[in-house]
């Protein structure tokens, strides 16, 4: 099974998750529409949409560099109109574009918290929404948002409020377009790291190299959403997935390769459920 000639509209796919996303589709020989705001190179920040999509060809995809702030619903909707133009469709489409602020409430100024609100729920609920209308003329049409489980505990809730909520923001649209769209036979799912994820925001906003040694690659969730995206689209729906967890119960055994570092303890991510603990030797 492969995502041979499937097309994916993935936000902030110009680095980090989306790209990681984008290329193991492109192993595949899928079409990729690459949606993110990044059309020049930026000093703290690798990847450009052109980069991204060239990488994708380079893997063996076709690639559409989309200039898309999801923000924008005219942006959105043409977007997504020149997606399936170019590519005659849209199967799959890949909620990851996010914004983040690790701060309390006193000092989170409301910008900040409209921008992560924006981009994070807002953004995915206006993707989504206008994606439908494609999606039900696909085969086996998937939503994935890059969103966590909806644990309501207080310590997720407490360090961060405001981040929190943008980003359960994304899962309730999980929860509630998984059973607005089970009838209609679109599958709406979302995927969350059991442990920091080396990508930009880790090593500029979070914790530096030192964080980054402690975390996985992206290609733990690439391989993850690459089998969520060959799921029967009618039956698997409405989850919501921890990388490695799912992986596990999909057969794999060995992560020791997602490591950035070998032997460098792994980093937990925020919202991971005590009620899911990992896999046997997943951490060793």
């Amino acid at each position: 099974m492969s995502l041979r000639g499937k097309t994916l509209f993935i936000t902030g796919a110009s680095r980090g998750i989306g790209l990681a996303i984008g290329l193991k589709a492109a192993r595949d020989g899928a079409n990729v529409a690459v949606a993110a705001k990044t059309t020049a190179p930026h000093p703290r920040l690798e990847g450009t949409i052109h980069t991204a999509a060239a990488a994708i060809e380079a893997a063996g995809g076709q690639a559409l560099a989309l200039a898309v702030d999801v923000r924008d619903e005219a942006q959105v909707e043409a977007a997504l109109t020149a997606t399936a133009a170019r590519f005659g469709g849209v199967d799959i489409v890949v909620n990851n574009a996010s914004a983040i602020a690790l701060t309390g409430t006193t000092a989170t100024d409301m910008k900040r918290f409209d921008l992560m609100h924006q981009i994070n729920a807002r953004g995915t609920y206006l993707v989504s929404k206008l994606a439908i209308p494609h999606l039900e003329r696909a085969a086996n049409p998937h939503i994935l948002m890059l969103s966590p489980p909806l644990d309501m505990q207080e310590r997720w809730f407490a360090p961060h409020l405001a981040y929190s909520m943008a980003k359960f923001g994304m899962s309730l649209c999980v929860l509630g377009l998984a059973g607005e769209l089970r009838g209609r036979g679109i599958a709406v799912n979302a995927l969350w790291p059991r442990t920091t994820i080396a990508t930009a925001a880790v090593r500029n906003l979070l914790g530096g190299d030192a964080l980054m040694r402690a975390s996985r690659t992206p290609e733990i969730l690439a391989d993850a959403a690459h089998r969520i995206f060959l799921k029967p689209a009618r039956d698997f729906t409405g989850r919501f997935l921890i990388d490695d967890t799912f992986l596990a119960k999909e057969g794999v055994t060995e992560f020791s390769s997602y490591r950035v570092t070998q032997g460098v303890p792994l980093a937990p991510d925020f919202f991971v459920p005590e009620s899911s603990p990992p896999p046997p030797h997943a951490l060793d």
